[in-house]
């Protein structure tokens, strides 16, 4: 077997791999052998038939079978023979392919890059920390209770944090427009969930009462025909709801799975939860920072191939979280929607791949199983939990992967200029804006 191999650009590479005939000519007449012992030809006795009938009848399929695992079998060998590492699967062309001659054929694939790793040395990184303050903690208890508020129907008239179930249409020059008519609407006033104006003009109607409401779009509305228009909406009140927030006490804790019966027990295990809340949503944002940084320092050219993959997971991922299903086709979502993140997530995998290689790093066992701790804890029976992750195997090779992957944090953390930077709870938690969003809020304090 010969084999050339040319470097179309970074990462591209054309195999060219040439099969003696001699070897396709062997294969091929074992597989003859083998069907003719079984084929069954009208006129000749099975296992009777003659090599040249069966080739004559079946030789052109056979070969093509020969040929696919030959391009198979030796795509590989010539791969491992070049010490090449492809990075997705080959196109193969056939170059030459008559019977009795050498195959030949061109496989065109791309390889891992190769990574001359630079660490975070002297790189700024700012690490944020957060305390969950008394008022944190009674902020969420009112939050609890406000989730879990009963309606009671008010025979007043409305006021900001009632409910209101009402009837309405929306008049734009006379005429109605569609999508602004509801019946039996419910909507909490101050909950702002419709347009600025619409909820402040129901204060201070009751049960019964009509109103015609003028209010504007904003300039932003996703309706092109009503963004930034005046128009009119009738409305009618059916009914008008006071909130009524439950008590503190056990029937409203164990609602949570809490078994606490006092306040204080309550309150110790909500704070223990938006402690552990916390962590987790300061360690993400660390650990987000720190790979932008390693991306940054590290210039990677990602093959394409990866990436497609990644794109692939990412559209199934976002058809998940918004509930598609089987009604939605991840394919049909646009891939340049999901390219950006899939570039910076393939490159991450493949600089903490190079330094978990280069550093020999192994997944610390006493970090596991205290990770492992840590997730039973919100669980009822935590030992059923911790017994389940090391009774599975696969589930527990992804927490390894996850304790790994905090250790390369750790490791680029200890190299680099780090600045602890202190914030409330509320903004620990806040999910980080994308990053589309994070350069457009740039510009325009730029602007500004």
């Amino acid at each position: 077997m010969q084999v050339s191999v040319e470097a179309t650009s970074s990462l591209e590479r054309q195999m060219t791999v040439t099969v003696p005939a001699a070897r396709i000519e062997e294969d091929v007449n074992a597989r003859l052998q083998q069907t003719a012992r079984s084929a069954r030809i009208d006129g000749f006795r099975p296992g009777k038939v003659p090599l040249k009938v069966v080739k004559r009848r079946y030789g052109r399929g056979v070969r093509q079978e020969v040929l696919g695992e030959l391009i198979q079998n030796t795509f590989y060998e010539a791969v491992t023979k070049e010490n090449l590492k492809p990075a997705g699967g080959p196109s193969i062309e056939p170059k030459q392919d008559a019977e009795g001659e050498d195959f030949e054929y061109v496989a065109t694939f791309e390889v891992y890059p190769e990574i001359s790793l630079t660490d975070l040395a002297g790189v700024e990184v700012e690490k944020q920390t957060a305390e969950v303050t008394d008022a944190d903690v009674d902020t969420m208890i009112e939050t609890l209770r406000k989730q879990h508020t009963d309606w009671k129907v008010a025979e007043r008239a409305a006021e900001q944090g009632d409910r209101v179930n009402i009837n309405f249409e929306g008049f734009k020059d006379g005429e109605a427009f569609e999508g602004g008519k509801a019946e039996g609407h419910e909507l909490v006033l101050g909950s702002n969930t419709m347009i600025p104006g619409f909820e402040d003009g129901l204060v201070g109607l009751k049960a019964g009462d009509e109103k015609d409401l003028e209010v504007t779009f904003p300039e932003k509305y996703h309706s092109e025909e009503l963004a930034g228009q005046p128009v009119t909406f009738k409305i009618k009140v059916n009914e008008v709801s006071a909130p009524e927030l439950p008590e503190l006490n056990a029937e409203f804790f164990a609602k949570f799975g809490i078994e606490e019966s006092d306040l204080e027990g309550f309150k110790a295990e909500i704070r223990k939860n938006m402690e552990r809340e916390v962590k987790q949503a300061l360690h993400s944002k660390l650990k987000s920072k720190v790979m932008d940084e390693l991306v940054k320092v590290n210039n990677v050219d990602v093959p394409k191939a990866l990436v497609d993959g990644e794109i692939d997971r990412l559209r199934q991922q976002a058809v998940q979280q918004f509930g598609g299903g089987a009604q939605i086709d991840p394919s049909n979502l646009p891939a340049e929607l999901f390219e950006a993140q899939a570039k910076q997530r393939v490159a991450i995998g493949l600089l903490v791949g190079e330094l978990i290689q280069s550093k020999e790093l192994k997944a610390d066992a006493d970090r596991v199983r205290s990770t492992i701790e840590e997730m039973a804890e919100t669980y009822q029976q935590p030992q059923e939990v911790i017994d389940y992750y090391y009774g599975n195997q696969e589930q527990l090779a992804q927490v390894e992967a996850l304790v790994l992957e905090d250790q390369v944090v750790d490791l680029l953390v200890e190299g680099a200029k780090v600045t602890e930077v202190s914030i409330s709870y509320e903004e620990a938690i806040k999910p980080a804006p994308q990053k589309e969003e994070a350069a457009e809020e740039s510009e325009e304090k730029d602007a500004e």
